[in-house]
């Protein structure tokens, strides 16, 4: 079917082409209007059929999905060549977002009972004990997958993945704020936010060490975790606000969080990096980035290039720069022009299966292009810059920077120009895509043949993402106007958290729209509204050996109690041969008296205290703001 309507699209352009139409700007909407009528058709089929085989992927009654636990996500039902038999917190995370705010729009109990199922199977999973580490520190919500009965995978992986848990906050947010919204706050207190608490302290606490690429194949730092980072702590924090308590770790750390962020920047090549401090030999354009844009999109907040929203000029830019590296290296986008759509993957030097274009490519770059579109109309203007330019000179050459507001003949071409280039890459998708729906996790960079894991569940839930988006469906922001501020410079500020399993799991019956009950809008935290606790960041220099780590261990529960298993473990990513600095940020109660050691543990477990006598300090009144804070600066003797 959709072969036939590529040839339907071809031929007809072709007719035009032989007719000289003497306006190209006419010829170019009527070509527009050809290719969204057949965009139109493909979505109206596969949008039925993409929430069938989604939510065949979930357990325990999900057709595709038998052995696995209520609310499990499994990734595909493929077991072999390749076996995605399992559930990823990240995969997950953002196929519930997409349920979460499909629920929003349009109340279903049947999709009200998947994403209670889910926060269930969540709150287990985040007690089991794997390779990663436990819930005691936080550790182990770093596991990237489970198998689908909730139980550890113990084989050799990309750990730890550090975005799952801020995603996670995400999903457990959007359905929290409806909960709020219909009257039901109790319930987001008592169920839900026990869950999000911990990945946000995970986040709080993690956010600036060493994890792994979106895609699990090399260690270092990622824009897409560093941004989805930010997110959820100001959207936690103000989901805090609303439950009449506070998340002082998210205020505190959330500047730092996008202040690192900028540094994935290159201006010299006026696009993302989107993976850095890897050692690794690739450009750094990536999906990565793109995903990062439309999983980060707030249109309260316009164009906005610090927070990287899809209509920014950074974004825009990023975009060219990130579909343009695919132009040459697959065999099936040979003989497309600029300024058109082509297949897109993960990155141009992927070699997994052989590196193809991946569905979920071709969606995320339609979707930023969606997005851009619908903030654009709500503003009534289009700016085009320096950096955006060429961009647009790809699709409109003679284009100009400048400012284009609504009525004028160029703000319409823009409209027009940019809703074609999105609905191509939909319907490069939709040339590949076969005749029953079903979305594979790639096509044959040569054949276009769907290859990998099929019925991937995030490719259907990607075109599902992006299927709205056309159609100007766009969820509630998440509080990035409070967000997006950097602070004069930036800090590895990072606060040790505290870990509690989620125990309250069941959700009260008939819980449905009341939208009458919903509460006046809560003002956005600020100040740290508890004055009992002081960061203390604890700088110790100290030269280790390869496997080895340090604590700081003291006479408060906060620092162990003595006790070196419950000590915070102090991080290493500030460490160089030339300074060698360990550091953590301990919340410790004001006011007190705190005695403390530094303890060094081997590899094998074994542990050796520094000599005596103990250290002290005296931790200062809080004043009631987030910057209440001592740093001690030590040295191993």
């Amino acid at each position: 079917m959709h072969a036939l309507s590529s040839l339907f699209v071809l031929g007809t352009c072709a007719v035009q082409a032989a007719l000289g139409l003497p306006d190209a700007a006419l010829r170019a909407k009527r070509e527009g209007a050809i290719l969204k009528r057949s965009v139109d058709s493909f979505v109206q089929t596969e949008t039925p059929i993409a929430w069938s085989k989604l939510l065949c992927n979930i357990g325990s009654n999900g057709c595709a999905a038998s052995g696995a636990a209520a609310g499990v996500v499994v990734a595909s039902p493929s077991k072999s060549e390749p076996d995605y038999w399992y559930t990823w917190t990240r995969d997950s995370a953002l196929v519930l977002t997409g349920i979460a705010d499909a629920f929003a729009q349009n109340y279903s109990a049947s999709l009200q009972s998947t994403i209670q199922n889910y926060i269930a199977a969540q709150a287990k999973v985040q007690g089991v004990s794997n390779p990663s580490g436990s819930l005691s520190d936080g550790a182990g919500l770093g596991e990237p997958k489970f198998m689908v009965d909730l139980s550890q995978f113990t084989g050799a992986w990309g750990r730890p993945q550090r975005d799952g848990p801020p995603l996670r906050a995400i999903a457990l947010t959007r359905y929290a704020r409806w909960l709020i919204n219909n009257g039901y706050t109790a319930t987001a207190a008592d169920v839900v936010w026990p869950v999000i608490k911990n990945d946000l302290a995970y986040a709080a606490q993690y956010w600036n060490q060493t994890g792994f690429d979106l895609w699990e194949e090399v260690p270092g730092s990622s824009f897409f975790t560093i941004a989805s980072t930010h997110r959820a702590l100001v959207e936690g924090a103000y989901l805090a606000a609303q439950l009449n308590t506070t998340c002082n770790a998210c205020i505190t750390v959330a500047p730092q969080v996008l202040c690192f962020q900028q540094t994935f920047w290159s201006a010299s090549g006026s696009y993302v990096v989107s993976n850095i401090n890897t050692g690794t030999s690739r450009s750094g354009k990536d999906l990565n980035s793109v995903l990062t844009s439309i999983h980060t999109f707030d249109p309260a907040v316009g164009c906005d290039a610090v927070t990287f929203q899809p209509c920014s000029d950074r974004a825009l830019a990023n975009h060219k720069a990130y579909v343009d590296s695919f132009r040459s290296v697959y065999a099936i986008n040979s003989g497309i022009a600029q300024g058109k759509a082509v297949a897109v993957g993960r990155y141009s030097e992927d070699v997994y299966y052989n590196g193809n274009p991946w569905y979920i490519g071709n969606f995320a770059a339609a979707e930023q292009l969606y997005d851009a579109i619908y903030v654009w109309k709500q503003a009534g203007s289009i700016t085009v810059t320096q950096l955006s330019l060429p961009f647009f000179k790809d699709l409109i050459p003679s284009i100009a920077a400048g400012t284009y507001a609504k009525g004028s003949s160029t703000y319409q071409s823009i409209l027009d120009a940019v809703s074609a280039y999105a609905d191509d890459f939909i319907n490069v998708a939709a040339k590949y895509t076969p005749a029953d729906g079903s979305l594979a996790e790639q096509f044959d960079r040569n054949t276009g043949k769907p290859i990998s894991a099929a019925d991937l569940t995030w490719s259907y839930s990607a075109f599902l993402s992006a299927a709205e988006r056309r159609a100007g469906i766009v969820p509630a922001g998440w509080s990035a106007e409070n967000g997006k501020t950097l602070p004069s410079s930036c800090s590895p500020l990072a606060v040790r958290g505290t870990y509690a399993a989620a125990t309250k799991t069941s959700f009260p019956a008939n819980q449905t729209p009341n939208p009458s009950a919903a509460p006046a809008p809560s003002p956005f935290p600020t100040n740290c509204a508890d004055a009992s606790e002081v960061y203390v960041t604890f700088n110790e220099r100290v030269a280790t050996q390869w496997g080895e780590s340090i604590k700081v261990v003291g006479s408060v529960a906060e620092l162990g109690s003595w006790n070196v298993a419950d000590a915070p473990a102090l991080s290493a990513s500030g460490y160089t041969s030339e300074n060698p600095i360990w550091s953590a940020t301990v919340p410790l109660p004001a006011g007190q008296a705190v005695q403390y050691k530094y303890v060094k543990v081997g590899s094998d477990g074994k542990v050796t205290w520094e000599s005596d006598p103990n250290r002290s300090l005296t931790v200062q009144s809080a004043a009631g703001q987030c910057a209440a804070s001592l740093t001690v600066n030590d040295s191993w003797r």
